[in-house]
């Protein structure tokens, strides 16, 4: 069955319509479900700014039912997939608000670093949503919430989240890379890996400070040596100094 979004005979007047090319105002012809057109003067293709691309931003079948997607919708895309990741740990974890918070509070950090350091938002988040997306199987078949356990069970429980969300492949090969490795940094990481990290390494410090306050002077070395990005160590100063 074809969308009724992009079957002929849905359409109603004013679905052929002329647009000015961007760069040379000639105006080009579209048709309302042509995601882009390239102009006949001066060879410039550009995005139909009529369509509404709706359901195609986060529908795993887009690619089939439009045809190959536009960069900008495909940073669309790959926006509103971290919120539907969020709502999937959610889920995941139902009642369990301490685990909920820490994930939504590493999240936060996550995308203040990555903005800062220039790393792909839609993978930090993902990871930093799901990093620990394994500790409910680590107890229950390990007994016990060790970050090894943590590493082990989690990757496969984020692959299937990531695929019900209809993610890309490279996407949910790199996500899963960081919530299978996420307290143990190897020595070329990327900066997608290390915003989780530094992220989590905050949360992580501020939740032991609380529980058994540190000696300012440990905390400011811990700060100095164990954080990977600069934005992470002046995210965690501003985080446990002040």
């Amino acid at each position: 069955m074809k969308c009724p979004g992009q079957d002929t005979q849905y359409w109603q007047p004013g679905a052929i319509f002329e647009v000015k090319c961007p760069k040379c105002q000639h105006k080009v012809e579209f048709f309302k479900d042509d995601t882009s057109r390239k102009c006949g003067n001066c060879g410039h293709r550009f995005v139909n700014p009529s369509m509404d691309f709706g359901c195609a931003s986060y529908c795993q079948f887009a690619e089939q039912c439009i045809g190959n997607l536009p960069p900008e919708l495909l940073a669309q895309k790959e926006d509103l997939l971290k919120d539907r990741v969020a709502i999937e740990m959610k889920r995941y974890f139902k009642s369990d608000f301490k685990r909920i918070g820490h994930a939504s509070r590493v999240a936060r950090y996550a995308e203040k670093i990555g903005k800062f350091e220039g790393g792909n938002l839609a993978v930090i988040l993902s990871a930093a949503y799901l990093h620990d997306i394994g500790i409910l199987e680590a107890e229950k078949k390990h007994g016990s919430t060790a970050a090894k356990y943590q590493e082990l069970e989690g990757p496969a429980i984020a692959k299937a989240i990531l695929i019900k969300l209809g993610a890309q492949e490279e996407l949910i090969e790199e996500v899963c890379d960081i919530v299978g490795h996420h307290h143990h940094p190897g020595p070329n990481e990327t900066i997608n890996f290390m915003a989780v990290y530094d992220a989590d390494l905050i949360e992580n410090l501020d939740q032991k400070r609380k529980e058994n306050p540190m000696d300012r002077g440990k905390l400011s070395e811990k700060i100095e040596t164990l954080f990977l990005t600069d934005t992470g160590r002046e995210t965690a100063r501003e985080v446990l100094l002040t």
